[in-house]
């Protein structure tokens, strides 16, 4: 049995990844509130790509291989698939993608957030399998199913949850709190299925394919400036002539079905300029004292 350690360089690689998850979260937060106010479906598609990519590809997969720089195993080294490693990437997006477009589309009750929820979660808990998939070591992996069950019962309440916030929170206090909570619930579900694993360590070592999980840190760290840079300026860019557009078309039919009120006109001026008042069939208004001579 190899002796395994989650925590190898300290506190450091789990406090970066709820960082991660929490910055993910956050921005995916802001993205998909704009999904309902959003005017047509092109708009809409574009917030939740942005949010597929801030939860999905940042505060999920991001914040996974971040927390596994502190995973070793004694006595063998740890490598990670490539191609599996990017379909893990691509499990995690199109699931929160997919969550999203969900309870995104028409009107959000209870049968459109259960059944985002568990697409969600189990696209989560599929990526963080698959990503362990991806390792390669001298040994052979065994999983505890109490706490596999387990961690994916946490994915399923945390995507749950996570989507009913990002359709419902709307203030940037209140934004910042679910983001913390959504953090602590993917960190929590990970480190749930790390608890669940144990190595069998082989007798002869072989050569191992693939890359040193330090190989992705700049992977990890490129595709989080990128999306940072991308989502930040998406959500402070002016609209596009586009949407200003679309809005002067949007509000053509209304301004056409308004009535039109004609101004009125000027009372016409008598003989050199004067007032029409006094003049034969122009009512006086009427005044206290003596009348008029």
């Amino acid at each position: 049995m190899g002796q395994i350690h989650h925590f190898e360089y300290g506190w450091i690689t789990p406090a970066l990844s709820y960082a991660l998850s929490v910055l993910g979260s956050g921005l995916g937060l802001v993205c998909a509130g704009r999904i309902r106010s959003a005017r047509g479906a092109g708009q809409r598609a574009w917030w939740g790509v942005l949010a597929a990519w801030a939860i999905g590809g940042t505060g999920i997969w991001a914040m996974h291989f971040m927390a596994m720089l502190g995973f070793a195993v004694e006595g063998t080294r740890i490598r990670y698939d490539v191609p599996i490693t990017a379909a893990s990437t691509v499990i995690a997006m199109v699931a929160v993608g997919i969550g999203l477009a969900i309870v995104g589309t028409g009107r959000l009750n209870a049968l459109r957030l259960l059944a985002g929820g568990l697409f969600t979660g189990v696209g989560v808990a599929a990526m963080h399998y698959t990503g362990m998939a991806a390792m390669r070591l001298d040994g052979t992996i065994d999983y505890d199913r109490t706490r596999v069950a387990l961690s994916v019962l946490i994915a399923l309440v945390a995507a749950t949850v996570a989507l009913w916030l990002s359709m419902t929170v709307r203030r940037g206090l209140a934004i910042g709190a679910s983001a913390l909570v959504m953090g602590m619930a993917v960190n929590g579900m990970h480190f749930t299925g790390m608890s669940a694993l144990s190595v069998h360590l082989h007798e002869r070592r072989g050569e191992l394919a693939g890359t040193e999980v330090s190989g992705l840190l700049l992977p990890i760290v490129l595709a989080v400036i990128f999306g940072v840079v991308g989502l930040i300026y998406a959500l402070l860019s002016p609209p596009a002539e586009d949407d200003h557009t679309g809005a002067a078309y949007l509000d053509a039919p209304r301004r056409a079905e308004q009535p039109t009120v004609a101004s009125p006109e000027p009372a016409p001026a008598g003989r050199r300029g004067r007032s029409t008042l006094g003049q034969p069939g122009t009512p006086f208004p009427s005044r206290r004292g003596n009348p008029p001579r």
